[in-house]
């Protein structure tokens, strides 16, 4: 008998497996492994479920194998699964390959869950979320530490800093990732104090702090303007010999920047081995909001002449230092070199604001406002409220009015624009004028703006009905 006509073993599907290295190939093995009924075995699985992800072809190959053509695989197998999808662009495979365990009978048990809650927490599912937290009650592993810290993570994602303390405080055993997922989710819900304050507990009992950790309470830190902190953390990191890598080196610059100590965020820049774009933004950034706009500008070019390549956020943080130190000339020529395609990306909004915004304090109104009505976004609130400013210190009652009406138009419910626009008809006696705007405001009914946000929610159809 040929070698061909040999029936294929497991052990040679494995080699075959890990040997791995196109699509056609992949493809290949794969229908081997179905006319030999190899994929029931949990060993082989395992190999081809991981060259399906080192070849990018989980989805489309790994998913339909273990959902269609084998109607009860093995939990490991599809714990496997689990995992390789809760890390991926895909999380939402992670709910379909779990809802099919669900209808199907298939057993889960502790290794099973966190990572569909991880799943569930990168897309901030928090209904869908607390049914699986029952279904974990009902199972019993309530009480499995790496299951607690995953529900943690998934209430804190989705800003139920409540819930994720009462797990948090349930739990019979915490360690130092529940205690971070605890410091993050404040930081994120942007409860800095209560953040802080965590960390302090977590001093006191006695736990020993991870580079994650120190990494999240900078944030804090820096954010909250809480030197000593910050100060007593990279002690920390220097009595631990801590490698300052490019995401704690970078964390350690933003809270000295933050916190107006300039010189010692750039000593740490001087004592990282590696630096990457995040690393050089945060310097520039910092050196802009301290109002060292000449150094920040030449940061920037320093940058280039490194060979680094600047982003969208570089250029944001450099124009803001020609804002705040009123370098219309450069800001000009960074302008123009981002608008012919230096950079290799178009200059968005943010840019043009920015841009307007220096024109505007530097009192070259006009130009200001034909580069409004010639960009190619919509104005937002930002680019006319630059404008505003620049008219109102310049006493341009033209331009004034005309952006002061746009502002009305965007934000009708804003009483401060109606203010702006009285005034300025009062002041050139325009009485009529003054009293339209008046009985606008009545008609509108504007309250006082005195804060808002807003969350954009795009909800895709997904398979998870087993969550209804």
């Amino acid at each position: 008998m040929s070698p061909q006509n040999l029936k294929p073993t497991a052990a040679r599907i494995i080699y075959l497996l890990d040997h791995c290295s196109t699509h056609s190939h992949l493809r290949q093995i794969q229908a081997r492994l179905i006319l030999s009924r190899l994929h029931i075995n949990t060993a082989v699985a395992h190999r081809f479920i991981t060259a399906c992800h080192s070849l990018n072809l989980l989805d489309s190959n790994a998913l339909p194998l273990y959902t269609t053509n084998l109607s009860r695989p093995h939990t490991f197998t599809c714990n496997t699964l689990l995992k390789l999808f809760s890390h991926s662009i895909t999380p939402c495979n992670s709910l379909r390959l779990y809802s099919h365990m669900h209808t199907s009978g298939i057993l889960v048990n502790n290794y099973t869950f966190p990572f569909v809650l991880k799943a569930l927490a990168g897309l901030k599912l928090m209904k869908e979320g607390t049914v699986v937290h029952a279904q974990v009650i009902k199972f019993g592993i309530l009480d499995d530490i790496y299951v607690g810290n995953s529900l943690m993570n998934l209430y804190a994602a989705v800003g139920e800093m409540g819930l994720c303390r009462k797990v948090f405080d349930e739990m019979p055993q915490i360690d130092v990732v529940s205690w971070t997922v605890m410091i993050s989710g404040f930081r994120e819900a942007g409860r800095l104090d209560d953040a802080l304050i965590t960390f302090e507990r977590m001093k006191d009992e006695s736990v020993m702090p991870n580079q994650v950790t120190v990494v999240n309470v900078l944030a804090a830190c820096a954010d909250f303007g809480a030197l000593d902190m910050g100060v007593w953390l990279h002690e920390l990191v220097n009595r631990c010999k801590w490698e300052l890598d490019v995401i704690l080196g970078t964390s350690l610059i933003d809270m000295y920047m933050k916190c107006g100590k300039i010189n010692e965020g750039l000593c740490v820049f001087g004592q990282m081995s590696e630096k990457n774009v995040f690393t050089w933004n945060t310097v520039i950034n910092g050196l802009a909001l301290a109002n060292y706009g000449k150094e920040a500008v030449t940061w920037f070019f320093r940058m280039e002449q490194e060979g680094l390549k600047p982003d969208d956020v570089t250029l944001i943080a450099v124009l803001c230092a020609c804002v705040h130190s009123g370098f219309v000339h450069m800001g000009r020529k960074i302008f123009s070199s981002l608008v012919d395609g230096k950079y290799g990306f178009p200059p968005d909004v943010r840019h043009y604001a920015c841009m307007v915004d220096v024109l505007a304090r530097s009192g070259c109104l006009e130009e200001a406002h034909r580069m409004i009505t010639e960009m190619p976004f919509e104005p937002t609130v930002s680019i006319w409220g630059a404008l505003l400013s620049g008219c109102k210190a310049q006493t341009n009652m033209e331009l004034s009015e005309i952006a002061a009406w746009k502002l009305v138009e965007l934000e009708p419910e804003n009483t401060a624009y109606y203010v702006v626009l009285s005034n300025l008809y009062a002041v050139l006696e325009r009485w009529s004028d003054v009293e339209k705007v008046r009985n606008l405001m009545k008609v509108r009914g504007p309250t006082k703006c005195v804060g808002s946000s807003s969350v954009e929610h795009e909800n895709k159809g997904n398979d998870l009905q087993w969550l209804a």
